[in-house]
């Protein structure tokens, strides 16, 4: 078994986390955490949709970088900032991920590591042998 770590260049880089990993000899790959960060590792907007939007397109990059695309995925977690109306964010969630349901969890939190952001999502994804 071996493991990719995967960093696409569409992303910011920090020594502390990848943004995924590709495990092979299955092939399971696992997406860290993604805020709504653009390349400089800056956060999108103060908005939750636009930053729901931002962080399921650096999932789908990630996702892209290890070969897989969402219709692999097979668990999404999203985790939202308490207190606020999620509405946007299921929206905006609808509008990048499309038809590819998957097992889901939607978690409210106190708060994240970075005060500004309001959403993280991780998924795990999964591809078949051909």
């Amino acid at each position: 078994m071996s493991l990719t770590h995967l960093n696409p260049a569409s992303l910011h880089t920090n020594p502390a986390f990848s943004q995924g990993v590709r495990i092979d000899g299955g092939t399971l790959i696992v997406v860290g955490g993604q805020n709504g960060t653009d390349t400089a590792g800056e956060i999108v907007s103060d908005d939750l949709g636009e930053q729901t939007v931002q962080a399921l397109r650096n999932v789908l990059d990630v996702l892209a970088e290890g070969g897989a695309d969402q219709s692999h995925v097979a668990k999404l977690t999203i985790y939202l900032q308490a207190g606020g109306d999620v509405t946007a964010g299921y929206q905006a969630a609808a509008e990048v991920w499309g038809q590819n349901p998957t097992a889901i969890t939607v978690l409210q939190v106190a708060g994240f590591a970075r005060p500004e952001a309001l959403v993280e999502i991780d998924a795990l994804a999964v591809l078949m042998p051909s």
